[in-house]
Order: structure tokens, then C-alpha cells, then sequence
């Protein structure tokens, strides 16, 4: 005899409050294990290429380890320092960058020569207020990434969790679904299926469209020869799986740095703006319908809400768990509303199941005033 419902919820509302308590007290020591879990689901489609193409599972797990490694190693010692300096040399630079712009508006507008103008101080409040926040963010996520994810934990256990983790993804998966409540196991399947879909449209394919529009955006703004094209173009591609704000934010600030670098010479500053239109049209028509084809079903206000949530309540591991759980709950929600939508609390006692039909008074008002022989 299956447990009650009210039983079933007690149980599993003690797992998840497990689940967040081992995340809140453990969040630091769990890390490397979630990094490498993510990285493992990412590759596991690989994984099954690689067998279907003849090798043997570890051989295809040693051959995506050695690659992804050797891609890690050349993107940490050629892209990341370049990264940072650029970050810097930005935030360094605003308050030059304010300077020009109140020089080329106080060459339009004299009265803002005033020194006690009220644009002109916040011109200077806010090139002060970017170096200054920009120079404590950067170091606060050095000093956490740094404090966090040391130096033994990137080169060494990060890669061996992924590795163990991708050899026995499959069997994994196979023992979970052993444990699953027989009388549910149908149902948690689908709904595993689901989010699995969700994920793996977004993680996946989201992810490398981002990846792909980063290195475009990138490598054109520094082939135009844009001071800080780098930076700028790694800030467009990571924030692009919301969409518009990536092309948008990036635009902005592509133009706003040509303005000043290339001030003058008009068909810079229009290249500048067309690679962000050129980038926006390839995600469009190209990667998105390729790479992640139909809605993955995270809506990106939901999205944002999630990892603001979790980043708040569980730092950097909640950032990693954030799109799995925004995901599942997405998952969740629409399963109980079709429940809802099938229950008699929604139907009533007629058992209709659509919306109820306008009221009488709505009808009568589209049919219009009746005609006089009506009315006799």
C-alpha cells in the first residue's frame, strides 16, 4: 500500500531541506564537486558520440579530458591575464574617459565650464565612482576566486571529479533511476526528461552561443583596433543568453569607447556598431535556431531572479546550482498547473475545461442595440 500524500510530502519536504542545509554548511567543500558535475553533464553527449563512434568509455573520457584540459590551460595562460589587465586598465581609465566627455560638451555648451556646474560634478562623480567600485570588484573577485577555487583545486581535483564523474555517468543515472518510488518512477522519469531537455538546450546550447558571440565580438573589436575590445566583447558574449542585453550592453559600450578613440572617423565608429548588429542577426537566424532550437522554457526575468537568489543566500555555489534548480522548479510548475487544470478544484462540478464563456451582459453589448422590430 503506497503512503499517503501528506506522508509523501512530509518525506520529501525533510530531503530538500536537507539538500539546503548541506549547501549552506558545506558550500565551499561542495564546490569542486558541483563544478565537476556541471562540466561532466556538458560532456556526456560527447561521451556517447565518442562510444557510438567506436571507443571505449574511459577512452572517450581520458580523450575529452586531455582536450578540455589543454583548451583550459592555453584559455588561463593566453585569454585571462589579457582579461584582467583590460578590466583594469578600464576602470582606470573612466575617470579620463568623463574628463573627454565633458570637454567635447563644454566645447557645445559653455556653461558647463562652470566649475561648480552640476553636470560637470557628476561627470566627475561618476568617472570616480567607476574606478573606485570598479576597482573593489575586481579585487573582491580575485581575492574570493582565489580564496576559493586555490590554485590545487583548478589543475588538480576539479579534473579528477570530472573524470570519474563522466566515466560512470550512465551508470549512475541507471542506479538512480533504481531508487526511484515505483508507483512514481513513470512520472519522475518524464519530469527527469524535461528538465534534462531544459538543461541541455540551455547549458548547452545557450552556453555556446554565448561562447561563440563572446569570441566574434571580441575578435572583431580588436581586428578594428578598439582599446579594451576584449574586455567589451567578453562582457557581451557571457550576458547574451538574455535576449537583446548582451548586443545592447556591448553596443553601448562599443560606441561609447569608438566615440572617444576614433572621434572623427565615422566609418569606425559605424563598424563598431554594425559588428554588434552583424552579431545579433548570426545569433538570430544561425546559432539559436541551430544550437538551441525551441524555447528551453527558463524564462531570462526567471533566470535573473534565480541566480541573484541563490548567489545571495549561497555565493558562488548557489550560482552553480542556480539554472539546475530554476530548471526543475520550471519543470515542477507547469506539471502542477496541468495537475491543477485537471483537479475538480479547477473544473468544478460542470467539469468544464476551458474558460468560461463570457457573461451575458458582454454579449449583448457585441451584438449591439437591438433593431425596432426587435424591441416589438
Amino acid at each position: 500500500m503506497g503512503l499517503p500524500v501528506r506522508a509523501q510530502a512530509k518525506y520529501w519536504g525533510i530531503a530538500a531541506a536537507v539538500i539546503i542545509l548541506i549547501l549552506m554548511l558545506l558550500g565551499d567543500v561542495m564546490m569542486p564537486f558541483l563544478v565537476g558535475m556541471a562540466v561532466a553533464y556538458f560532456l556526456d553527449p560527447v561521451a556517447d558520440r565518442l562510444e557510438r563512434a567506436g571507443l571505449s568509455r574511459v577512452g572517450a573520457t581520458v580523450t575529452i579530458t586531455l582536450c578540455a584540459l589543454v583548451i583550459f590551460v592555453l584559455g588561463a595562460l593566453l585569454v585571462l591575464p589579457t582579461l584582467i589587465e583590460q578590466a583594469v586598465a578600464l576602470a582606470n581609465t573612466a575617470p579620463d574617459i568623463a574628463g573627454h566627455l565633458h570637454a567635447f560638451l563644454t566645447e557645445r555648451f559653455p556653461s558647463l565650464a562652470d566649475n561648480g556646474s552640476t553636470i560637470r560634478k557628476t561627470l566627475t562623480g561618476i568617472g570616480e565612482a567607476i574606478q573606485a567600485k570598479g576597482g573593489e570588484l575586481l579585487n573582491g573577485v580575485l581575492t574570493s576566486v582565489v580564496g576559493i577555487v586555490d590554485l590545487v583545486v583548478l589543475i588538480v581535483l576539479v579534473p579528477v571529479i570530472t573524470f570519474y564523474l563522466l566515466m560512470d555517468w550512465d551508470r549512475m543515472v541507471a542506479e538512480v533511476d533504481k531508487l526511484l518510488p515505483r508507483d512514481h518512477a513513470p512520472v519522475i522519469r518524464r519530469l527527469a526528461g524535461e528538465v534534462d531537455r531544459t538543461l541541455a538546450g540551455f547549458i548547452r546550447g545557450q552556453g555556446t552561443v554565448c561562447l561563440i558571440l563572446g569570441v566574434f565580438y571580441a575578435v572583431a573589436l580588436g581586428l578594428l583596433g578598439l582599446n579594451y575590445g576584449l574586455i567589451v566583447g567578453f562582457v557581451a558574449g557571457m550576458i547574451s543568453f538574455i535576449p537583446y542585453v548582451g548586443a545592447v550592453v556591448g553596443g553601448t559600450l562599443a560606441l561609447g569607447l569608438a566615440l572617444f578613440q576614433f572621434w572623427g572617423e565615422w566609418w569606425m565608429i559605424a563598424i563598431a556598431g554594425g559588428i554588434f548588429l552583424a552579431g545579433q542577426q548570426i545569433e538570430g537566424h544561425v546559432l539559436t535556431p541551430k544550437l538551441v532550437g525551441g524555447s528551453v522554457g527558463l524564462h531570462p526575468v526567471w533566470l535573473i531572479f534565480a541566480l541573484s537568489a541563490f548567489g545571495s543566500l549561497f555565493g558562488f555555489v548557489g550560482l552553480l546550482a542556480a539554472v539546475p534548480v530554476a530548471a526543475s522548479l520550471g519543470v515542477l510548475t507547469r506539471f502542477f498547473i496541468a495537475q491543477y487544470k485537471d483537479s475538480r478544484l479547477y473544473r468544478g462540478t460542470s467539469g468544464q475545461t476551458g474558460p468560461e464563456t463570457a457573461p451575458a451582459f458582454e454579449s449583448a453589448a457585441c451584438e449591439g442595440p437591438a433593431s425596432d422590430e426587435d424591441s416589438a
